[in-house]
């Protein structure tokens, strides 16, 4: 998609990317020109409050801070297996 720069350095973001990507007024962009001259754009992580709710999934009990303890720990058993392979 193309997008045209104004006199003022500004760019609109196609509102279709805007859409697929979820940026809304307010999202940060971060902006990074790569080694071979591409630029290269990330949406960042927006503030603690567009957050609340993201872990809530109906009829799934929360796990408890030892059950979050003890996958960690057997996700990284099962890591470390895999890279001696």
């Amino acid at each position: 998609m193309l997008a045209t720069v104004t006199d003022k350095g500004q760019v609109t973001v196609p509102k279709d990317i805007r859409d697929q990507l979820h940026i809304e007024t307010g999202s940060k962009l971060d902006f990074e020109v790569e080694g071979d001259g591409t630029l290269r754009v990330r949406v960042l992580v927006r503030g603690s409050d567009n957050l609340f709710g993201l872990m809530h999934r109906p009829g799934i009990k929360p796990l408890s801070i030892k059950a979050m303890d003890d996958g960690i720990v057997a996700a990284m058993k099962a890591r470390n297996q895999r890279s001696r392979k």
